[in-house]
């Protein structure tokens, strides 16, 4: 499946809220091909109340909506509905994705197979401390990453893809959404790379994680097959399973690993704690690396 020369290649949705201090670079990766109309940019501020809007309109090619309402979720809902093109490429606004990798991206997703598809992800922790490196030297080995990650900043969905659902459901974990209704040999990784800002300091970290427990728990409670056509979700239990079993592996062919386990643990357990003794739908996102 193919496009007219002069249409657009692909839809980019932007959801952004209080990106001002990184939205720039964002949309400088995309701009030569968002002005030639190569791309159909949407940027889906939502409940902005710095100059992200400002900012992104100062892009030419780029389409902005300026929604009144702080919710993830909806702007990228919002941004789906007027989108006119497939594949569609959802984009975090502290993400600077290469143009090799969405060439790539593009490539395997202009089909009438249901797919997903990102680049492989690097966690940039040149900044960061002992602690949260250590934290994301394990992350980076269990399977949820090596499993062929559709997440984490940006992934791709073909048309048949997309049209497993109607809208994205209410949860705090969209990217988490969309990696549990593709099947392992649904979702490709392309060639390239794309970089993930870890935060900088373990008070960070925790906020972050405890933000993706309580998506996790979301989606868990949730009846994932009435969300998509074909029910194609992986059982939460398997997946706990399998990330221990990847620990203890990881940590039998490794034992300098140990310390590092242990931070990736006491921190996950912590993170889960909060989330259960917290019911607010706050994003609550890094703030040391914007």
């Amino acid at each position: 499946m193919s496009t007219p020369l002069d249409a657009p290649r692909a839809s980019v949705i932007i959801p952004a809220h209080d990106e001002g201090g990184v939205i720039d670079r964002c949309l400088e990766a995309l701009d030569e091909d968002a002005r030639a109309g190569r791309l159909e940019v949407i940027v889906a501020a939502n409940g902005c109340t710095d100059d992200t809007v400002e900012r992104a309109r100062r892009h030419t090619g780029v389409q902005v909506l300026d929604l009144p309402t702080p919710s993830k979720v909806q702007a990228i809902n919002a941004a789906d509905a007027v989108a006119t093109v497939f594949p569609r490429i959802y984009l975090d606004a502290d993400i600077v994705l290469d143009a090799d990798a969405l060439d790539a991206m593009i490539r395997v997703l202009d089909t009438d197979e249901p797919r997903a598809a990102a680049p492989q992800v690097h966690f940039a922790t040149a900044q960061a401390t002992w602690l949260v490196r250590a934290f994301y030297d394990v992350f980076a080995e269990l399977p949820y990453v090596q499993d062929k990650l559709v997440g984490l900043g940006v992934y791709g969905m073909s048309r048949a893809g997309r049209s497993r659902f109607v809208e994205f459901p209410d949860l705090l974990g969209d990217d988490l959404f969309a990696q549990r209704i593709f099947s392992l040999d649904e979702r490709i990784i392309v060639d390239g790379t794309f970089e993930v800002q870890v935060p900088r300091t373990l008070r960070q970290l925790v906020k972050v994680r405890t933000r993706v427990a309580r998506g996790n728990a979301q989606l868990a409670h949730e009846d994932p097959g009435a969300m998509v056509d074909d029910g194609r979700t992986t059982d939460f239990s398997t997946s706990t399973r399998s990330t221990s079993k990847a620990l203890v592996d990881l940590i039998v062919r490794r034992p300098s690993m140990i310390p590092s386990a242990l931070v990736y643990v006491l921190v996950t357990a912590y993170a889960r704690r909060e989330a259960r003794r917290t019911t607010t739908a706050a994003w609550e996102r890094d703030t040391s690396t914007r």
